[in-house]
């Protein structure tokens, strides 16, 4: 089938018998084609009239049928385009529900699929496709990095586009910095539960990493201050915002006091801040209160889409941009120009804000589900996950493992952790299931697992 019109090929699958309603038939034909792999996740269903005209039917019995297929979760609708397969609906029947990996969840009102085909389109029609999908080096073109300013401003202010890089990803931003900034043997201040993939990237390139105290804000400053006096690190890295895992936010007063310490010392700081564009009135970026030793990263993949591996790099001078650029094309070499440009174009237009405030509110949404079934997990309002510290006694990595056996795939806090007394805990992801009702079963799931068992184990 062709991917950028409707088709009504699938239709054959539709077999009507004097027992059941044609509707009914219409549904299980399209519960058949998305099972079979002839449509595909943001495919385009054909008008309803269409349908009705190739099967003899009034155009009643078809909006019935394609109201029945949205309310099994087959389909989407976005006014005024159409109708479309609904992501991983093959996912939902198998029955896996994903509390592991933090990405936005669907955005309300805005079908993802339909604007990255129109998107697309208007790329591959108004630029020449040689230049497009050729080797582009450097820190992206003026215009690339004028965008990428222009998003980060909520939190980060004016900032020059000079300074700013364009990178695939925040991973590959936080590899470049590393290998700029730290030799092998250097050391990297973290806080005791951190991002795993900073974890990762410190033991392949051989750094120490020293874990900072804190408290429900961050790290001490005072103990920051000691620390980087003491044991001398290359840099420090932190997330401010809705801190992964725990999922409290840095105050306006800590930060400045974050600020303050790391300027009293020699070692940079690297700030990752995937969540800030998720709030409102996001707090301003410890890069704008330290800018002349802070890089910033902040990535696409958690306020629009981790599909579009894009990722934005304010860096304390115009020279640092440029060598991390030279970083980056020594280990990624570049990202994927056409969902750069994708990126860019929806910056440009307004679509991504478009986008980002439906992902906010259906975030909001799924916060509120998650204090109703799991009240006593700590997140910000505007968060994708919330942490959930685990009673005494109780095994995170067990409780992890007996979670998987009912079906529920969650991390737990070894996967975080730079100290073997770590805080015991699950950081549980709310933008992973295609819909909220899912969300709340998977939770009250995990609820029943916590409950007291006079059995062997937590909700035997």
């Amino acid at each position: 089938m062709t991917r950028d019109r409707p088709t009504t090929a699938w239709l054959r699958h539709v077999r009507a018998d004097n027992g059941r309603p044609i509707y009914l038939a219409l549904v299980e034909a399209l519960e058949t084609a998305v099972r079979e792999g002839e449509l595909q996740a943001g495919d385009q269903l054909p008008p309803q009239r269409a349908v009705a005209a190739q099967l003899g039917v009034d155009f009643t019995t078809i909006t019935r049928a394609y109201g029945a297929a949205r309310d099994r979760g087959l389909v989407e609708g976005a006014a005024g385009r159409g109708t479309f397969v609904r992501r991983r609906v093959l996912d939902d029947e198998a029955g896996l529900v994903d509390l592991s990996m933090n990405l936005p969840p669907p955005p309300q009102g805005v079908s993802l699929a339909a604007l990255l085909k129109e998107t697309t389109a208007a790329i591959l029609d108004r630029t020449d496709v040689a230049t497009l999908m050729a080797y582009h080096a450097g820190q992206g073109a003026p215009g690339q990095r004028g965008a990428g300013a222009a998003w980060l401003a909520p939190a980060l202010g004016p900032i020059g586009p000079e300074r700013i890089v364009v990178s695939p990803g925040a991973q590959s931003a936080l590899a470049a910095i590393l290998t700029m900034v730290a030799k092998p043997g250097a050391g990297l201040m973290v806080e005791p539960l951190t991002y795993p993939g900073v974890i990762a990237l410190a033991t392949r390139l051989g750094l120490r990493l020293i874990p900072c105290p804190v408290d429900a804000e961050g790290f001490l400053p005072e103990v920051l201050a000691r620390l980087c006096a003491e044991r001398r690190p290359a840099a420090v890295y932190l997330v401010p915002t809705t801190r992964n895992p725990v999922a409290t936010t840095m105050g306006l007063a800590r930060r400045r006091e974050i600020a303050a310490a790391i300027g009293a010392g020699d070692a940079c700081l690297i700030e990752d801040d995937p969540y800030s564009r998720l709030f409102d009135s996001p707090l301003p970026a410890l890069a704008s209160l330290a800018p002349e030793r802070t890089f910033h990263i902040a990535t696409l993949s958690k306020t629009l889409s981790p599909g579009l591996r894009t990722a934005f790099v304010a860096t304390p001078t115009a020279a640092m941009a440029q060598q991390v650029a030279d970083a980056l094309h020594a280990t990624a070499l570049m990202g994927s120009p056409l969902a750069t440009a994708v990126a860019i174009r929806w910056i440009r237009d307004g679509t991504a804000e478009r986008i980002l405030a439906g992902v906010r509110r259906e975030a909001r949404l799924r916060r509120v589900v998650a204090a109703e079934a799991l009240p006593h997990a700590q997140g910000d309002a505007e968060g994708l996950h919330v942490w959930l510290d685990l009673p005494p006694g109780l095994d995170a990595t067990g409780f992890r493992a007996l979670a998987a056996a009912r079906g529920l795939a969650l991390v737990a806090s070894d996967a975080f952790a730079t100290t073997p007394d770590a805080p015991a805990g699950l950081r549980i992801s709310l933008g992973g299931p295609a819909k909220a009702s899912m969300l709340r079963q998977a939770l009250s799931h995990v609820a029943t697992l916590l409950e007291p068992s006079d059995a062997t184990g937590p909700g035997a």
